[in-house]
């Protein structure tokens, strides 16, 4: 099973999502917001996020029927989908909100992927994506020394050339740069990049790891706040 990248990632994209939704209050015109964690793995970043979100709907998504029983006993809906093809089990414009979390560096076809993404979710409804920053600020150091970059692979069956001891099967690897372009080509209007730090950096780098989410293009993980264009 892939490594996620920490609680804090977790937290930090539940906020940000939480400050766009804006809370629910008893009487007001505000709807409860129905949110899909697509890719939920075992339920527990859809659990941190739904502390954060009182009020609101969130329904856990997975291919995995395994990860399906793991997410039963953190997430109140579970429900299997795949991306791609009409693959997610919602109809045209039925979410208000996505999380895709540490998802779209594992896919074959991304372009796919955010195809059906968009078509699920509403006009101006919210997209909250995280994945590693290929352009971290270690990784620069490890490139110019001719090491390969955290978070990418060469193998299936083992780690080569790169530090880390665990296979975690990342196809594709993004910069903040490479993310204004392509989720704008995909339909997706780019609202706010911000920063994560990575649970594995040592422990004596984690300040400097912490300190590098001021300047997202170098954080150890990206998150991304976009919204489907409205057409």
């Amino acid at each position: 099973m892939p490594v996620a990248s920490g609680d804090a990632r977790s937290r930090r994209q539940a906020l940000m999502l939480a400050r766009a939704l804006g809370p629910v209050r008893p009487g007001a015109p505000l709807a409860p917001a129905t949110v899909l964690d697509v890719g939920c793995g075992d339920g527990s970043a859809a659990a941190v996020a739904a502390r954060a979100l009182p009020g609101h709907r969130i329904v856990g998504v997975d291919w995995s029927q395994d990860a399906l029983r793991r997410a039963a006993s953190r997430v109140p809906y579970a429900v299997r989908g795949e991306l791609g093809g009409g693959g997610l089990p919602f109809a045209d414009a039925t979410a208000d909100a996505i999380l895709f979390s540490e998802v779209i560096e594992h896919l074959v076809d991304p372009d796919a992927a955010l195809d059906e993404l968009r078509r699920v979710l509403r006009p101006g409804g919210h997209l909250m994506l995280s994945t590693p920053n290929l352009a971290a600020w270690y990784n620069r150091g490890l490139l110019l020394a001719g090491v390969q970059p955290v978070f990418s692979e060469v193998s299936m069956r083992g780690i080569h050339g790169r530090p880390g001891t665990q296979v975690v099967g990342h196809l594709r690897l993004y910069t903040a740069r490479a993310l204004r372009g392509f989720l704008p080509a995909c339909g997706f209007e780019v609202v706010r990049i911000a920063g994560a730090p990575y649970h594995d950096v040592p422990r004596p780098l984690r300040p400097l790891d912490r300190a590098a989410c001021h300047l997202p293009s170098l954080a150890s993980v990206l998150l991304v706040h976009a919204r489907r264009r409205r057409e």
